[in-house]
């Protein structure tokens, strides 16, 4: 199993990079160069292609080998940093993100995106059902160190090193994985790629994506199972309510800030398991399907996360913290109690 973690490993630490730049680096560099919290949130729309892995996951199901795509996008994420090594995110007082560095961190998060979805099929075609486990532990922890790496890790090296070598490093990091896995013996002795073709009519192939079995219960499922956590964060509201004396509200806070600690765990085995089970899912498919059903799985996935922390904030204004956090701790109980409707096939 080693020989299939380590590579996975390696991949997986190098996609997390990207979205730790952008969420905890960039906006940092940003804002000590004058720009506005609006243009500095107006950034988030570059992780647009993020929500659009279904454009192109059929591509990476029936044309080339996922060593071919995993090499390439590797690359053009080496390269997008070798082009913004040459940039600089932003002048002195300037309204905005230069448009030019815009486009490249849209192609950075492209190409990470495509690798995303050729890395995930990888997993499902490596790993046997009984190291699913194991190897999206991996992934989760993996991603999740690049993404700290790049955030609070490289704000650690600024301003000691500059934008420009910054960026040199990531591309250099890039150009040595995109080489690493072209000759990585795990994606070598891949079986060689099957290129059935896919439904041509989108209708044809969503129908053959919710007909793989389990899909629509997770489907479901990776909509709904952060509610939990929904219901942790907005307890936050109630408990630091500045109507409650001073003694209180520190013991309060201290609890709240206990209790956040507890959720990232928590959060971190849910998340990881959820993966697995989208996994399993999407092995449950034609192979000639995998990558665009998984990749409609995390899309769903994604999109869930967000709906959920949206609704939490309008809810909160809406109703107030305390009819807020009691209806969140109603609709929590909603994933536990969908489990017990979960098909044999998934088990």
């Amino acid at each position: 199993m080693h020989g299939k973690l380590l590579p996975l490993a390696g991949l997986y630490l190098v996609q997390g990079l990207p979205y730790g730049l952008q969420s905890g680096l960039l906006p940092v560099l940003l804002r000590a160069r004058g720009l506005s919290l609006t243009r500095v949130g107006l950034a988030k729309v570059l992780y647009a292609p993020w929500l659009f892995k279904l454009v192109w996951a059929p591509l990476v199901d029936t044309w080339g080998s996922l060593r071919t795509w995993l090499t390439l996008s590797t690359a053009a994420l080496g390269l997008a940093c070798g082009l913004l090594a040459a940039l600089p995110p932003a002048e002195a007082g300037q309204a905005g993100l230069p448009s030019t560095v815009a486009g490249l961190l849209l192609l950075l998060n492209l190409a990470a995106a495509v690798q995303d979805v050729a890395l995930d099929t990888l997993a499902m075609q490596l790993l046997a059902p009984s190291e699913l486990g194991p190897g999206n532990t991996v992934q989760v922890v993996a991603y999740k160190l690049g993404a700290v790496l790049a955030g609070g890790g490289l704000l650690a090296l600024v301003p000691p090193i500059s934008w420009a070598l910054l960026f040199q490093l990531l591309a250099a990091t890039y150009w040595l994985v995109a080489a690493l896995a072209w000759v990585a013996p795990a994606l070598q002795q891949l079986p060689p790629p099957q290129h059935s073709e896919l439904p041509g009519h989108a209708l044809h192939l969503w129908q053959d994506l919710l007909a793989v079995p389990g899909t629509l219960w997770t489907v479901g499922f990776v909509l709904t199972y952060k509610l939990g956590l929904a219901c942790q964060t907005a307890l936050l509201f109630p408990l630091v309510a500045p109507a409650a004396p001073l003694g209180t509200r520190t013991v309060l806070r201290g609890a709240a800030l206990l209790s956040l600690c507890l959720q990232h765990f928590l959060g971190g085995l849910v998340t990881t398991t959820t993966f697995t089970l989208m996994m399993h899912c999407s092995q449950l498919a034609p192979s000639a399907l995998q990558a665009t059903h998984y990749s409609l799985l995390a899309t769903l996935e994604l999109l869930g996360k967000l709906l959920v922390g949206s609704l939490a904030g309008a809810l909160a204004d809406s109703l107030g913290p305390h009819l807020c956090f009691c209806f969140f701790l109603v609709v929590s109980a909603t994933p536990v109690l969908y489990l017990g409707l979960a098909p044999s096939i998934l088990a």
